[in-house]
């Protein structure tokens, strides 16, 4: 061990010191000069010799303290050289600082796999100081959640997007909650959460956030589809009694047929069997129409036109109608040379049916407009529908979306619906934002 041979030549020293003061003792009683005299050069030479025995070795001890102060791990001792227990503890030395690099190697392989891991995930992630409000740990899935360049103080976020920071950064969100941010061009649906945590003596705050737009657009199309199983299985069960009295009143008429003469068909019964026919074939017709018309979208037949194009040919078709009833349709593009890809047929279906229901939402009501406009949206296009018409009321927006849910008499419920359905097949999205007595505006964002 280290400190045996440290200890020994240690001791040996003392030794020899002692020797050399007995010998000036030895001097001093005895009147020998030159005893005295050798005897404290010697006490001199062992006394100093001790000193730098001592001193080197603190001094070694001292910077190797140094090292382990500022972290520096990459130094080597040498091993080959000095006397034996300092190479034994330049080893020592060696092995401690081996140890630590490897810990560290680890940590940072481990943090790096940790960073790799949440830029790759769709969950936003931020990090920050509660003091002073510096960004710890920040990823790119919440920069691109809130369209937000990257930034070092949540001070930024508050001079550009005050509401949103307010929202995000000054809310406390204790249990996991859905919220709505209001973006620049679009409503978003978020679900969140936040902690805070000590390290040292510094609070840092956690939120963590996820865009959940696209997953409720999926949980409502497989909940459509459901819908749409279910149905068809009420339409058969429709059928069934259809055909079971089709059989009983064939069956009358052909013992009638057989027997004319003998055989009583009761008429009333025979005209109340077709008029239930009659009837529950026409509501099942109407039903079938309608569920015709929501589950043959399932592909669309992409092709590129200009906005312009789009517009002209809506414009020429509805302009005419609304001009009569005295509603105002007006449409704006400021860049001619946008161009959407697009299923054209299925794109102009869905304004007619926005157009159409700002139609109904304006009727009876003064200075009534219209106006359907394009513009570039961050990466893509947006086309807006507004109407300055009655609005929608809040308790039902979350609804209007549906199958089947229509506020008109009239109505059958499918055409936001199958909109919405279109637009998720351009892998874009429908949103709604409406007030009461103000006005609705459709956003068809590609």
């Amino acid at each position: 061990m280290i400190y045996k041979s440290f200890f020994f030549f240690l001791i040996l020293r003392v030794i020899l010191l002692l020797g050399a003061v007995s010998f000036i003792a030895y001097g001093i009683s005895n009147e020998i000069n030159y005893a005295i005299v050798g005897g404290v050069f010697i006490t001199f030479i062992i006394c100093l010799n001790l000193y730098n025995f001592v001193a080197k070795r603190f001094i070694e001890i001292d910077d190797f303290f140094e090292s382990v102060k500022y972290r520096d791990f990459s130094r080597w001792f040498s091993e080959e050289h000095g006397p034996r227990d300092i190479q034994k503890l330049h080893r020592g030395f060696n092995l401690v600082n081996k140890t630590f690099k490897d810990i560290n190697n680890e940590r940072q392989a481990q943090f790096l796999y940790l960073q790799k891991i949440l830029e790759m995930v769709d969950v936003g992630i931020i990090a920050y100081n509660l003091e002073n409000g510096d960004v710890l740990w920040v990823n790119d899935s919440i920069l691109n959640t809130l369209d937000l360049p990257s930034f070092k103080n949540i001070r930024f976020v508050e001079k550009r997007r005050p509401k949103l920071f307010d929202e995000i950064f000054e809310t406390y969100h204790m249990n996991s909650q859905s919220i709505n941010l209001e973006m620049r061009e679009e409503n978003l649906k978020v679900l969140i959460s936040d902690t805070v945590f000590q390290v040292d003596e510094r609070a840092f705050k956690l939120i963590v956030l996820q865009n959940i737009e696209d997953t409720l657009n999926k949980n409502e199309s497989e909940a459509w589809k459901k819908l749409l199983s279910v149905m068809t299985h009420e339409i058969m069960n429709s059928i069934a009694p259809i055909s079971s009295l089709s059989d009983t009143l064939q069956s009358e008429l052909q013992l009638k047929l057989d027997d004319i003469d003998n055989y009583q068909l009761h008429l009333d019964d025979l005209n109340a069997g077709i008029s239930s026919i009659k009837k529950r074939s026409e509501g099942l017709m109407k039903f079938a129409k309608t569920y015709r018309t929501l589950s043959k979208v399932s592909q669309v037949d992409k092709s590129k036109i200009l906005v312009e194009e789009l517009f002209k040919n809506i414009s020429n078709l509805l302009k005419p109608s609304l001009n009569k009833i005295n509603i105002q349709l007006e449409f704006k593009n400021i860049n001619p040379k946008l161009e959407l890809n697009i299923d054209i047929y299925l794109i102009e279906q869905v304004l007619i049916n926005l157009i159409i229901n700002a139609r109904d939402a304006c009727e009876n009501r003064l200075d009534s407009k219209i106006v359907v406009s394009a513009e570039k949206f961050r990466e893509g296009i947006q086309i807006k529908v507004a109407d300055n018409g009655k609005g929608i009321p809040e308790e039902i927006l979350d609804t209007i979306f549906v199958p089947f849910y229509s506020t008109k008499k009239s109505g059958s419920g499918i055409g936001l619906s199958l909109s919405k359905q279109i637009m998720m097949l351009h892998n874009g999205r429908l949103q709604v934002h409406s007030e009461e007595d103000k006005g609705t505006v459709m956003s068809l964002m590609f």
